[in-house]
């Protein structure tokens, strides 16, 4: 047994002190396989997994993540396992199959496995029944809530960023590339959780920092709703309102039957992609166009992989949607979608792509002074490869630009850009 701040008074949710919600919970945990990591990684991916009483997917699930992943991003990343069943056979069985097919990475200080004690759980029996659960329900979730808990308590400290999987997950190709090209394109900006699958508490991404508190918050209201429903009030309460929800998705639900009295869980997520996706690196840049915005549906809503678009009114012939790299930078390849599937008509109908250089102006108003055009929109579209072999300079900005007044306005769903 390791002794992870321990006290050894039962732990009592009284949250006496609500000042240090930034501090670790005082429990003690059981170390079934491997030891804490001799030094940080980039990322620290959860699971947490009782007894089911039909099916289990524990083992294919970190078999998952880890033959998804290269041998560079194998370096990066560490999973924490927290076996969170009371039944210490089953516990010791689950750790010898762990043991036996993952040896090499429990070695290499990758793969941990966890256990808290019951005498650590708040009292789960005689909770209240919102929802007009049946009493088995509630403290089947009220447990996954403090279990949750526990887990993220532990690993607060293990890396810079966290994503909860549950453990009947598969993963698609190089996932932490996809998560740390999308990371690097949100810097800047404020986030509490990027979500890389719509289901659940499947892909839900945290900076590390932010661990203890969601560990608190999940034990003051264990009893009171899923874990899923708490993660909503948690990201508005910290002052992101919007979902920021990333296609495709990165994590597919696969157990076919749920841990909460084996019933079926047939839920799938539709936008998950298996096979390493092309994602674009969309470099940090400033937006701007002299279109007439459609309510918020600003420029920068079209410059990221986030489901949102730039929405403008009818455009003129001149009007542009403006660029402008925050240092020059050598494309491969350029994609641009306009139009959504419910306003097919909104799309550029004449339009063309161009790619600029030598930029003038102060830090607001900057712009380029020559443009290359590298050809005309197709049916609201634009594609180009081998971009670095048709433009000979660094590139500063780039446009789209409409070369015909139309009446319909105008949509820009997505502008990817990938550099070499």
């Amino acid at each position: 047994t390791a002794t992870h701040q321990l006290n050894p008074e039962r732990y009592v949710h009284t949250f006496k002190d609500l000042s240090n919600f930034s501090g670790s919970i005082n429990i003690s945990y059981r170390y079934l396989a491997g030891t804490p990591l001799p030094r940080k990684r980039y990322l620290t991916i959860g699971l947490s997994s009782v007894k089911r009483k039909k099916g289990n997917y524990l083992l294919e699930t970190i078999k998952s993540i880890f033959e998804q992943s290269s041998y560079d991003e194998l370096k990066e990343i560490a999973v924490v396992v927290q076996l969170a069943d009371f039944d210490s056979a089953w516990c010791e069985g689950m750790v010898q199959d762990i043991s036996q097919k993952f040896a090499h990475h429990i070695i290499a200080g990758r793969l941990i496995v966890i256990h808290v004690p019951e005498e650590y759980y708040p009292v789960l029996d005689g909770l209240k029944r919102n929802y007009n659960d049946p009493e088995d329900r509630v403290k089947f979730r009220s447990k996954q809530n403090v279990d949750y808990a526990f887990l993220l308590n532990f690993c607060a400290n293990l890396s810079d960023y966290y994503v909860m999987l549950e453990d009947d997950v598969r993963c698609s190709k190089n996932f932490l590339t996809a998560v740390k090209k999308v990371i690097t394109s949100r810097e800047g900006s404020y986030w509490v959780t990027l979500e890389f699958s719509k289901l659940g508490y499947i892909g839900k991404l945290y900076h590390s920092h932010d661990l203890p508190r969601l560990a608190h918050f999940l034990l003051m209201f264990y009893q009171e709703m899923p874990c899923d429903w708490l993660l909503i009030h948690f990201r508005g309460l910290l002052a992101q309102k919007e979902v920021i929800r990333f296609k495709p998705s990165l994590f597919q639900h696969m157990g076919y039957y749920s841990s909460y009295k084996g019933a079926e869980n047939k839920l799938k997520d539709d936008d998950f992609e298996e096979e390493s996706f092309d994602i674009p690196d969309n470099p940090p840049a400033n937006l701007h166009t002299n279109m007439n915005v459609f309510e918020n549906y600003e420029a920068s809503k079209a410059y990221s992989s986030i489901d949102e678009y730039f929405w403008g009114k009818a455009p003129s012939t001149g009007d542009f949607y403006g660029i402008v790299f925050e240092k020059p930078i050598k494309i491969s390849k350029i994609k641009v979608i306009t139009g959504t599937e419910d306003r097919q008509n909104d799309i550029l109908h004449h339009g063309a792509l161009e790619v600029g250089e030598k930029i003038v102006g102060s830090k607001k108003g900057r712009q380029c002074t020559t443009y290359l055009r590298l050809g005309e929109f197709k049916n609201g579209n634009f594609e180009i490869t081998d971009v670095e072999h048709k433009v000979l300079f660094d590139i500063n900005c780039m446009r789209i630009l409409v070369t015909k007044s139309q009446k319909e306005w105008l949509i820009i769903r997505s502008i990817s850009v990938w550099t070499s």
